[in-house]
């Protein structure tokens, strides 16, 4: 009886191990906090179809996903901008998972109601200092933005060419840390991923758009795991791309900008 409880025992291990998939595992993403959301809604649709398949995501920055996934710290990097020519000479291939717009948010009781392109360059660069400047309050603009190596950083200072120019009030670590900062202070601006924004910050309508990709990065020189290859065709095929509208982000699909 012993015997055949442990081969039964073993059988039934055998049969679950199957029916668990074949790529079962864990998938560590590292890298834009701007991708959250979206990533979010994917590990939850890919989870439901590969329970055995689990997958972790951190937001340390489009640089350090980048390095991660070149390194092998992670399996898959999240980037919110383009990869650079020394990247991709050092392995790094993108897939492209969607498209982002980068909105410029302030405060709920912020009376302006437009801006145009020239306008935020003034601002992001110290040209134009106050409010009243703007038909608002004669009061101080306090300019929030991401810190250096951020992808939002990147893509909005890239598209408005004052890279490297901005006079920044106070850089934060993350696009929550930027949200929340503007919606504590009257004065503030600044630019958020749109699938970030809530009821505590206003959308200012710009002249301009501000759209940017985001990629899922892995190394060439890496071989991904099953399990890290399943998460990457689900994400970029036409299964992930139905969930991607639920973050606000429009799929690879829709085509260059």
């Amino acid at each position: 009886m012993k015997r055949g409880y442990a081969f039964g025992f073993l059988l039934l291990a055998a049969v679950l191990a199957a029916c668990g998939g074949r790529a079962a595992g864990t998938v560590n993403l590292d890298g834009s906090s701007a991708m959250g959301e979206t990533v979010s809604v994917l590990r939850e649709a890919f989870t439901e179809k590969r329970p055995g398949i689990r997958v972790n995501c951190s937001g340390s920055g489009s640089g350090a996903g980048i390095e991660g996934a070149l390194s092998g710290v992670c399996d898959i990097g999240l980037s919110s901008r383009a990869l650079t020519a020394e990247e991709i000479a050092r392995g790094a291939e993108g897939h492209l998972l969607a498209w982002d717009e980068i909105v410029v948010a302030v405060h709920p009781d912020n009376p302006v109601q437009t801006m145009s392109a020239g306008t935020l360059v003034d601002i992001f660069t110290g040209r134009l200092r106050r409010w009243s400047g703007l038909g608002g309050e004669d009061r101080p603009i306090a300019v929030y933005g991401r810190e250096a190596g951020s992808g939002t950083r990147d893509a909005f200072e890239g598209t408005l060419g004052i890279a490297g120019q901005c006079a920044y009030t106070n850089e934060y670590g993350s696009t929550g840390d930027v949200l929340g900062n503007v919606a504590g202070n009257p004065n503030a601006i600044g630019y958020v991923s749109r699938s970030a924004v809530d009821e505590t910050v206003a959308v200012v309508p710009l002249d301009c758009l501000l759209r940017r990709p985001f990629l899922l990065v892995t190394c060439r020189d890496n071989p991904l795991s099953e399990a890290a290859a399943a998460f990457l065709e689900f994400a970029t095929g036409e299964e992930g791309a139905k969930y991607l509208p639920l973050s606000g982000v429009a799929p690879a699909w829709e085509g260059r900008p």
